[in-house]
């Protein structure tokens, strides 16, 4: 047996095909309900961060924190296993999305801190002498400058969290990493595996390319 007929072999791709393609869909539903849930999650913290009182605003910097440390497979894993034993049992796909979220919320959270930092502090002078709320401030003229500079790593955060969607396949969600696992051993061969790969480079290659041209510009219009 030779390195196409193991790895590349056409027969067995075109066998598990419908197989990936099926776990691509579970991969892009939690994908993307994970993205979601993270930017709405890390928006709120990194806006009560700066509003809060002191003491919530600790424990906002607590959370970031600690699951920007944890592993997302422990995390994963305390989630689906341990949670059961306080009286919440979680699917696997809620399992999934709760665990990539907590942690993109987190990373979100950092990245939308340093967009509004970075907006020049003459600009919340000015919305105070002509009156504006804190709220009308932060919707009105902050976050629309934020959220231009916080889009290039925005993206890699949302391309990180799709990659990361392979490890729920430790709790039995037949994504696509798992369908590809299945598929190898029903064929007694590692060319899902290979598909896999492929179908992931598929997806996530236009995506990198977005960010490379994102970046570009706005590294333009900065000069």
């Amino acid at each position: 047996m030779n390195l196409i007929n193991t790895f590349f072999n056409i027969p067995v791709f075109l066998n598990s095909l419908p197989q990936l393609l099926w776990g691509l869909v579970v991969t892009i539903q939690i994908g993307i309900t994970s993205i979601l849930c993270g930017l709405v999650g890390g928006l709120f913290l990194a806006v009560a961060r700066l509003y809060a009182p002191s003491a919530f605003t600790l424990l906002i910097r607590v959370y970031i924190d600690i699951f920007r440390s944890i592993p997302l497979l422990v995390l994963l894993i305390v989630v689906y296993y341990a949670l059961p034993f306080v009286g919440i049992r979680l699917s696997p796909f809620l399992s999934a999305v709760t665990a990539l979220s907590l942690v993109s919320a987190a990373y979100t959270a950092e990245i939308f801190r340093a967009g509004i930092e970075a907006v020049p502090h003459g600009q919340f002078e000015a919305s105070a002498a002509l009156g504006l709320s804190n709220r009308n401030t932060m919707v009105d003229i902050i976050l629309p400058q934020a959220i231009r500079i916080v889009i290039p790593p925005l993206t890699n955060n949302c391309i990180n969290v799709m990659k990361d969607t392979a490890l729920a396949s430790v709790v039995a969600m037949p994504d696509l990493l798992k369908q590809a696992t299945q598929a190898q051993a029903l064929n007694a061969n590692p060319t899902p595996l290979i598909g896999a790969a492929l179908i992931y480079i598929a997806l996530l290659w236009p995506m990198v390319a977005v960010v490379t041209r994102l970046e570009r510009h706005f590294n333009r219009g900065k000069r």
